[in-house]
């Protein structure tokens, strides 16, 4: 894990030096739990970071966020760019259980998970808002869903969104009976986000020039599957961890 910020123990606290990008609501969150590298082991740990008590509630010295602006995607999730530097945290703070990469991964299996939920969501509007522009929107006299191109579209449409639900619904079974790999993860999230992607691109294609419209929604979803395919990795990195999975080579040396 290519890894650049580094903790050093220094007396009762560590110091913190590093830069981060991307970092949703890192620029507001009371409590923020920052991943370094201990440069006495070289492993990754968590460090928790809490606001100054005071009544502005400033960020302690060596902690700069500045807001990323012109997203295209995600605005609901103001994302920073992070600076840190000689950042001091309390040995206290350091984060139990967390002792290793192994460990951060663990989080990574969650966060993957929810990523395929939210693109199950995605991929349900993208469906409804084009079923239903179908039977509005007419040419040559009747409702475009009663094209036979259309309809193959809306069918293999919900198809797809079919087996995206039936996956993340057996993929919570396996959350809660504590089964859930990080391969797993790494597969539902990298199929989900493909397939929401496409689902979203064919409701585009169905509302033409209207699924440009902010007021149609389609668009939105669109670009936010983009953004979505892309964080707690792409979709070629989730193919490299199912890939090492199944042949028991790792394609990252």
């Amino acid at each position: 894990m290519a890894l650049e910020t580094s903790a050093r123990r220094d007396g009762e606290d560590y110091i913190l030096n590093g830069h981060k990008r991307w970092i949703g609501n890192g620029d507001a969150a009371d409590v923020v739990v920052i991943f370094a590298r201990d440069v006495a082991d070289g492993r990754v740990k968590a460090f928790v970071m809490e606001k100054n008590d005071d009544d502005e509630g400033s960020f302690p010295p060596g902690y700069r966020p500045t807001v990323i602006t012109g997203k295209i995607g995600k605005r609901a999730i103001l994302q920073s760019d992070i600076v840190i530097e000689n950042l001091r945290i309390p040995a206290r703070n350091r984060l139990e259980h967390c002792d290793s990469f192994k460990d951060v991964s663990r989080v990574l299996t969650a966060t993957r998970g929810g990523a395929a939920w939210e693109a199950v969501g995605h991929a349900m509007a993208g469906y409804e808002i084009a079923a239903h522009y179908s039977l509005v929107r007419e040419q040559f006299g009747k409702p475009i869903g009663s094209f036979q191109l259309v309809q193959n579209k809306l069918a293999n449409m919900l198809s797809e969104l079919t087996a995206m639900q039936l996956m993340c619904s057996r993929m919570a079974e396996l959350i809660e009976s504590d089964r859930l790999t990080g391969p797993m993860a790494s597969m539902v999230k990298m199929a989900t986000a493909q397939k929401a992607k496409w689902i979203c691109a064919e409701a585009r294609d169905i509302l033409a020039g209207n699924g440009l419209l902010l007021e149609r929604h389609v668009a939105r979803h669109l670009t936010d599957m983009d953004v979505v395919s892309t964080y707690e990795g792409t979709d070629s990195i989730q193919s490299l961890l199912v890939g090492r999975d199944i042949t028991g080579i790792s394609a990252f040396k």
